[in-house]
């Protein structure tokens, strides 16, 4: 019998795809009606997540062979492949969900006077887009994993096409909506060969075909052991997918285009969720799945993510659209996940679970905020702002407030993440640690630069014209919705071990299948030992 927390998990996925439905229903009632339905869907979901987080225990069995669940909830799907409808959630997908909800939420928000044409269809896209990241946080049967994160995309699709700005390049939002897709289907493909490869093993292991995650944790693990050269293949098949979503620099292409020309809510969706995704999925699967292919394959991985922490700042610099740099930033911020994960100890494990819930709080804080600037002055060119500080009390405030959490000032989430991070990598990588540190630097830069060239100075001539006088400051809907993320990542900064109890059990479990680079061939010896002792006996 199912207990009312495990029914909640099926109730998680299934609100947000039934209240973006209805709103396309009524869409032709009134243009207003979808946007209460779908906030009330998202409001119902975070409030469900609440619930969970209430209610679950999180953790953890010493030595325990596989993660320890709070929840979980299992139907028979197709049973001669061995598929269910499984799903559970631990500390890490709880956070996670919580934060695809809050986010959520906040994205049907800030699209409430921005989105005027299709509402209905708008808040479908919208709505389905987010169901199918709770699913991905939720689904632990591989091909049902596979089946949210391929739909997932689908959504985000149509709102950058539909609903999407020309960038300032000229690029139309179907071209970028087209790259999107187009990188991230080739990297979705790419992964299922190294899911349905570690199937086909398991079932000349076993006799069995099966995708549940606990069986295929075992398959990954022999095959680890066993066959490093097919193990470190299947690892690079699923690291690539992950990798394109993240986006790991040299795979990062889609990112800056989808951004620029995605509408407010999509870029939300974007950075504040989608990305995160890709984290988890690397913490999920590929680090616990292929330990020692992973700690062989960490270097690599680390010189990539450090290339991309300095490929993203000067990036970042270049740029004159407000969104593209911000869209650049945030390829900066991924290097770190990719340095706090190989490192792979429980610090860095944790300050990579408070800095994904910081970078999504503040990077979609400051998206929201574009919508905001563009909306006022009709421009998001850094080069025709200038000396609006004086006209908006609120807006600016907020905006620096963000900017300082994103450069990483004390006090504030991004700061605590990248310290737990740097702290925890530093015995196993000092240079790479160093050079991740120095790129802090970088951050500040480019976060005064913003600040400078959007709210200080003097107002450009040509672009005056085309304001209103005086201009509007922040309404009550927006100041509310950018002090949900300021309180957010307050809490984050001052607060951080409300977050750090309720992950640490999931985050133990990884980092103690971890195998560092060292201890890779010792196991892999010992393994091989008591297979060949089986034989023999």
């Amino acid at each position: 019998m199912e207990t009312p927390n495990n029914l909640i998990l099926p109730a998680l996925i299934l609100v947000p795809f039934i209240a973006g439905f209805i709103c396309w229903l009524v869409d032709k009632l009134d243009d207003h009606l979808p946007r209460y339905i779908a906030l009330i869907g998202m409001v119902v979901t975070l409030i469900l997540t609440v619930i969970l987080w209430q209610s679950g225990t999180y953790n953890y069995e010493l030595g325990a062979k596989v993660p320890s669940w709070s929840a979980e909830f299992i139907v028979p799907w197709i049973s001669t492949l061995g598929i269910n409808i499984h799903l559970a959630v631990d500390g890490l997908s709880l956070l996670m969900v919580g934060l695809t909800a809050l986010l959520g939420v906040l994205a049907v928000g800030c699209s409430w006077g921005e989105i005027q044409k299709n509402v209905g269809f708008f808040h479908l896209n919208l709505l389905w887009s987010l169901g199918g990241v709770i699913g991905v946080f939720l689904a632990i049967d591989m091909f049902l994993f596979f089946f949210f994160w391929e739909m997932m995309l689908v959504p985000i699709y149509f709102l950058i096409a539909l609903w999407g700005h020309r960038g300032a390049d000229g690029k139309s939002r179907v071209y970028a909506a087209t790259k999107f897709f187009i990188y991230t289907q080739v990297a979705g493909l790419i992964m299922l060969i190294g899911i349905l490869g570690l199937v086909v093993y398991g079932y000349m292991m076993t006799g069995m075909i099966g995708f549940d995650y606990n069986y295929l944790l075992g398959v990954a693990n022999t095959l680890d052991a066993q066959a490093p050269a097919v193990a470190y293949a299947l690892m690079i098949c699923m690291f690539i997918g992950f990798a394109v979503k993240l986006p790991v620099f040299p795979l990062h292409g889609w990112l800056p285009d989808a951004h620029a020309q995605a509408p407010t809510a999509g870029s939300v969706d974007l950075a504040g969720i989608l990305i995160k995704t890709a984290a988890y999925g690397l913490l999920r699967f590929v680090i616990p799945f292929f330990p020692a292919a992973s700690a062989q394959f960490a270097d690599i991985a680390i010189i990539l993510g450090l290339i991309g922490i300095f490929y993203g700042a000067w990036c970042a610099f270049q740029q004159t659209d407000m969104k593209r740099l911000l869209a650049y930033t945030s390829i900066s911020h991924m290097g770190f996940v990719l340095l706090a994960l190989y490192a792979g100890n429980i610090l860095t494990f944790q300050g990579l679970m408070i800095m994904m819930l910081a970078h999504g709080l503040s990077s979609a804080a400051l998206f929201i905020m574009c919508g905001q600037v563009y909306e006022r002055l009709h421009t998001r060119d850094l080069r025709l702002m200038g000396g609006i500080r004086g006209q908006f009390q609120y807006l600016s405030f907020f905006l620096m407030f963000f900017v300082a959490a994103l450069v990483g000032i004390p006090g504030l989430g991004n700061f605590i993440g990248e310290f737990l991070i740097l702290m925890g990598s530093f015995a196993k990588f000092p240079v790479y640690t160093i050079l991740a540190a120095v790129s802090l630097v970088f951050a500040g830069l480019y976060g005064l630069i913003l600040i400078h060239k959007a709210l200080f100075g003097t107002p450009n001539e040509e672009q005056k014209q085309h304001y209103t006088n005086p201009l509007k400051d922040l309404n009550a809907r927006e100041v509310v919705i950018l002090l949900v993320c300021a309180l957010g990542l307050v809490w984050l900064g001052l607060f951080p071990q409300s977050f750090l109890d309720i992950s640490n059990s999931s985050m133990a479990w990884i980092a103690n299948s971890y195998i560092p680079v060292q201890e890779t061939v010792e196991v892999v010896q010992q393994a091989t030992t008591q297979l060949e002792n089986v034989e023999i006996q």
